[in-house]
């Protein structure tokens, strides 16, 4: 509703009057108006009848989305697998880190599968931050105070279940899913070439790991190669478990390609040495955004099972 308290008003007058311009004068006759500073309203106010327009609004809303999601695009006359089982490779942005994962999908009953995947990635700490050495601007980044760079390997099992079907071409299918299983980070140490004076315009470099005693953001020149430490790989074991929702969108029945979004958590026996300094920990919660891209498999169609079909559309 819109209210006004200035020299210029609207009166309201009865329903079958039309609404007349206030001018000072008459806004002079009426003092208790002015007096009480009371808003006037623009147009006549029905609480009934706001209350439906509500109900209304909710309805419409509530059968624009319905029609979305149920009726997006045209007719999809493509053939369809009645055996939709489903093998996708997946691109993760997490917030600890990047990823990837290998997938299938097993028909189990209508609209549930039972999921089987694999997935690696990065576990970074949320501290970490790139420097470069102030005074020798040609050596690489590096970030100050990392003991060991951080990969995990997991595999699970888990379910999905589809809770808006793709009637339509230029639908989108709506999924959640859940998985959980074994997880393993598997640490390298990192190696620094570190500065160290010979005279008083000469330095030698050495490859040493981290030490906070005795390094100094302007001592390091650069990281030195990811081959350096590869021997003294070392392993924490543990558990994960994600859940999320998939967005499914392809146009062809046979293709998919979708986009997830979730939460999982990394629980491991103990502290992941992953920083000097800072405080590390056991569990890494994190919220992931994922890409998708993979077949349906029929495996009474063995010929169209094929990683092809992705980028060939119906004519």
């Amino acid at each position: 509703m819109l209210f006004l308290h200035y020299w210029q008003l609207w009166w309201l007058a009865p329903a079958t009057v039309k609404p007349a311009l206030l001018t000072p004068g008459l806004i002079h006759n009426r003092q208790n108006i002015l007096a009480d500073r009371q808003p006037i309203l623009l147009f006549p106010y029905n609480t009934e009848v706001s209350a439906m327009k509500k109900l209304l609004s909710g309805a419409l809303i509530l059968l624009i989305s319905v029609t979305y999601l149920y009726g997006q695009g045209e007719i999809d006359d493509q053939y369809k697998a009645f055996y939709r089982h489903e093998r996708t490779f997946g691109l993760m942005l997490n917030t600890d880190g990047l990823g990837v994962s290998y997938r299938e999908g097993l028909n189990t009953i209508y609209r549930n599968k039972k999921l089987y995947e694999i997935e690696m990635g990065i576990l970074n700490h949320p501290k970490e931050v790139k420097l470069q050495n102030p005074w020798y601007l040609n050596g690489s980044t590096f970030v100050f105070g990392k003991l060991n760079s951080t990969l995990y390997l997991r595999g699970g099992l888990g379910l999905q279940r589809e809770i808006f079907t793709k009637e339509d071409l230029g639908g989108v299918a709506i999924r959640y899913f859940f998985t959980g299983g074994p997880s393993l980070a598997v640490l390298k140490p990192i190696y620094y070439k570190v500065l160290f004076p010979v005279s008083q315009n000469t330095y030698t470099l050495k490859e040493e790991k981290f030490e906070e005693s005795i390094h100094h953001p302007a001592d390091i020149y650069s990281k030195a190669s990811f081959l350096k430490g590869i021997n003294e790989i070392s392993l924490i074991p543990g558990a994960y478990g994600k859940a999320g929702f998939n967005f499914e969108f392809s146009s062809q029945d046979r293709a998919i390609h979708s986009l997830e979004v979730g939460t999982s958590i990394n629980a491991f026996v103990k502290k992941v040495p992953i920083m000097a300094k800072e405080q590390n920990k056991a569990v890494f919660f994190s919220l992931f955004v994922s890409y998708r891209m993979g077949l349906i498999i029929d495996p009474f169609d063995p010929k169209s099972n094929r990683i092809s079909t992705i980028f060939i559309k119906k004519r």
